[in-house]
C-alpha cells in the first residue's frame, strides 16, 4: 500500500515484533515484557476538553498515544493521536468484555465523537460490559498533527464551478483546482503524506491496543472502518476478540475501481429517491412518475447553473446535498421539500437552508477530513496520472450513471497530482480470526453490496447479515433487528445463521413525507457515520 512498501506484511509485522516487542497472541507477559523494552507507554487517562464543534460528554475520559511517523523507524519522530474512552460500567473480572474500538469511516472522520454516541446507544447490557474506546486515526481531529491543505473558506465558496464540464475550457478550470490542491498539500505535508496509509493507521489500533494493555481488541468499524478492520484482521488475527464490520467496502477495488462502482450505485439510489417523491406527488407535485421526478431535478441542476439560488446553490453544491440522500432516506423529505418548494414557485430559501444543514464545505473540520481522505486514499493505491483515463471512465459510466459520476470523479481529481504516489493495497483476508460480523444494506450506495459478499468470502469465519433498504451505517441506527443480533454477537459471540430468515433484516420503515416528525429524522443518527466522506 506505498510505493515502495517499505514494510510488507511478514517484514512489518518482524520490524514490529523486533523493535516494539509485540507478537501475534500476545499475551499479558510479553505486553509487560514489551513495557520494559520500550513500547508505547502506557494510556494516561485526563478530563476531556471541548474541541471546536465535537460533542463532550461528562462520562468520557480523554488521553493521547504516541506512535512512529514510520515504522520501520519505530525511534524515529513521532505522531500524536487523540482517543477517549466511556467506560462499562462492569469493573474488570465481573463480566467485562474488554475494549471496542471504534471507527466512522471517512477515511478522514473523528472516532470520539462516535465512541460517546456508540455508549450512548448501546443496549445496556452492551454498554455496561465494554470499553468504548474512540479515536482520531493520524492526521485526523484531535490528533497532531492535523492535515489541512488550503484556506477552506475560499477553497469551497459556493458557488462552485459546475462538476459537470460542458467542453474542455471548464475541464481546465476543474483541472486547475485538483491541481491546486495536491500542491497545497505537497507545500504543507511532504513530509508526513507518504506514511498516510491504511497499513499505518492499523499499525496506529494495534499500538493503541498496547497501550491500553490488551492482549485483544473488539472493533466497530462503519464504512472505511470496515476497510481497515479489514486490514487490521489480517495483519494481526491473533489479536482480534470480536469485529463487526458495517457498510463494507470492496477490499479488491481500492480505490479507483471502488469509485466508479460507487457512481452506479448511487444512480441506483438517487432513482430510488426520485420513485419515492413520485409516490408521495400529493405532497410534492413533481410528478408521479420517477421519469418526471427525475426531469425535474436535472431541470433545477440547469437552472442553478446560470441562476444559483441566492448566489450560494449552484448545481455542485446541488449534487452535494443530493449526495446526502444517497447516505440515508431519513434526509429525503427536507431535500425532497427544498426541491418542490424551488421548481414549483422559484422559492430558494428552503434549497440555501438544507444546504447549510446537510454539505460542511467550508469548515476546518471538512477540510481536515477532505485532506485524510485524499492522503490516504491517493497513497494506499495507485491511480492514473494521465487525466485522458478518468475522462474517458467518466464519459463512458455517465451514460448510465449520470448523477455523481462526475462529482465523484472531481472530488478524488487531486491524485492524479497527488506528491506521493499510490502503492500497492494490502490482499486483506485471513482464515485464523474467530468469528467475524459483516452487516450490508442492499442498496447501499456508497458501499455497494458486492463488495460485503467478496470480504465474506477472504475472511471464512465471517457471516453476513443482509439489510433490506439502502441505508449506509445500519446498527445502532435505527433497525432493531440489525441491533438485536448485534446484542446476541458482542455479548455471546452468536453470529446470524448463515442462510434463512436470521441472516436477513428488513428495511426500515419509509420516511414520512411530511409532518412533525421529519426535523428530527432528517438530522438523525445517520448524518454520524461516512458522512461527508464517499467511503
Amino acid at each position: 500500500m506505498t510505493v515502495k512498501r517499505v514494510i510488507g506484511i511478514a517484514t512489518g509485522a518482524a520490524v514490529l515484533a523486533a523493535g516494539l516487542g509485540w507478537a501475534e497472541g500476545a499475551t499479558a507477559e510479553t505486553e509487560r515484557a514489551a513495557a520494559k523494552q520500550g513500547g508505547a507507554a502506557a494510556v494516561q487517562w485526563g478530563p476531556c476538553e471541548k474541541s471546536g464543534d465535537q460533542e463532550v460528554s461528562a462520562k468520557a475520559e480523554c488521553a493521547t498515544v504516541e506512535v512512529p511517523l514510520d515504522y520501520a523507524h519505530p525511534t524515529g519522530r513521532k505522531l500524536r493521536l487523540a482517543i477517549n474512552r466511556i467506560k462499562a460500567a462492569k469493573p474488570r473480572g465481573s463480566g467485562h468484555l474488554g475494549v471496542l474500538l471504534v471507527n466512522p469511516g471517512g477515511p478522514g472522520a473523528s472516532g470520539r465523537e462516535l465512541a460517546t454516541y456508540v455508549a450512548e446507544h448501546l443496549p445496556a447490557q452492551v454498554a455496561a460490559r465494554y470499553d468504548v474506546i474512540g479515536f482520531d486515526p493520524r492526521g485526523v481531529g484531535g490528533s497532531r498533527p492535523a492535515l489541512t491543505c488550503v484556506d477552506p473558506v475560499r477553497y469551497y465558496k459556493p458557488p462552485r464551478l459546475d462538476n459537470v464540464p460542458r467542453d474542455r475550457n471548464d475541464e481546465a478550470g476543474l483541472l486547475a483546482r485538483a491541481r491546486q490542491y495536491a500542491e497545497g498539500c505537497a507545500a504543507r505535508w511532504r513530509w508526513l503524506l507518504p506514511h498516510m496509509t491504511t497499513e499505518n493507521s492499523a499499525r496506529d489500533m494495534d499500538a493503541i491496543r498496547h497501550a491500553l494493555r490488551e492482549p485483544r481488541i473488539n472493533y466497530l468499524g462503519y464504512s472505511y472502518g470496515t476497510y481497515l478492520g479489514a486490514v487490521y484482521a489480517t495483519m494481526f488475527p491473533g489479536r482480534v476478540r470480536r469485529m463487526v464490520l458495517d457498510s463494507v467496502v470492496d477490499p479488491e477495488g481500492v480505490w479507483y475501481d471502488n469509485n466508479l462502482a460507487q457512481d452506479h450505485a448511487f444512480e441506483r439510489r438517487h432513482r430510488d429517491f426520485m420513485a419515492w417523491i413520485a409516490e408521495h406527488d400529493a405532497v410534492y407535485r413533481l410528478g408521479r412518475t420517477a421519469e418526471r421526478t427525475t426531469a425535474a431535478w436535472y431541470a433545477m441542476r440547469e437552472r442553478l447553473r446560470t441562476h444559483p439560488a441566492k448566489g450560494v446553490v449552484g448545481p455542485s453544491e446541488l449534487d452535494d446535498m443530493f449526495t446526502v440522500a444517497g447516505y440515508s432516506d431519513a434526509a429525503w423529505p427536507k431535500l425532497a421539500r427544498a426541491f418542490s418548494a424551488y421548481s414549483r414557485h422559484g422559492e430558494p430559501g428552503r434549497l440555501v437552508r438544507a444546504f447549510k444543514r446537510f454539505v460542511r464545505n467550508g469548515t476546518a473540520e471538512a477540510e481536515n477530513g477532505y485532506a485524510v481522505y485524499l492522503g490516504v486514499e491517493c497513497r494506499d493505491a495507485a491511480w492514473p496520472r494521465d487525466w485522458a483515463v478518468w475522462r474517458a471512465d467518466s464519459h463512458r459510466v455517465s451514460a448510465s450513471a449520470r448523477f455523481l459520476t462526475w462529482a465523484n470523479a472531481w472530488y478524488n481529481a487531486p491524485c492524479a497530482f497527488w506528491p506521493v504516489r499510490g502503492g500497492t493495497p494490502m490482499k486483506v483476508g485471513s482464515a485464523k480470526l474467530p468469528p467475524i460480523m459483516l452487516v450490508q444494506s442492499r442498496r447501499d450506495a456508497a458501499t455497494p453490496y458486492a463488495g460485503a459478499v467478496r470480504m465474506r468470502r477472504l475472511f471464512p469465519t465471517s457471516r453476513l447479515l443482509t439489510v433490506g433498504g439502502g441505508n449506509h451505517g445500519v446498527v445502532l441506527n435505527g433497525n432493531a433487528c440489525a441491533d438485536r443480533r448485534l446484542t446476541f454477537y458482542l455479548l455471546g459471540g452468536a453470529l446470524p445463521p448463515e442462510r434463512g430468515k436470521g441472516a436477513t433484516c428488513a428495511r426500515p420503515p419509509e420516511p414520512v413525507p411530511s409532518g412533525r416528525g421529519e426535523e428530527a429524522a432528517s438530522s438523525g443518527r445517520a448524518a454520524r457515520i461516512g458522512l461527508p466522506f464517499h467511503l
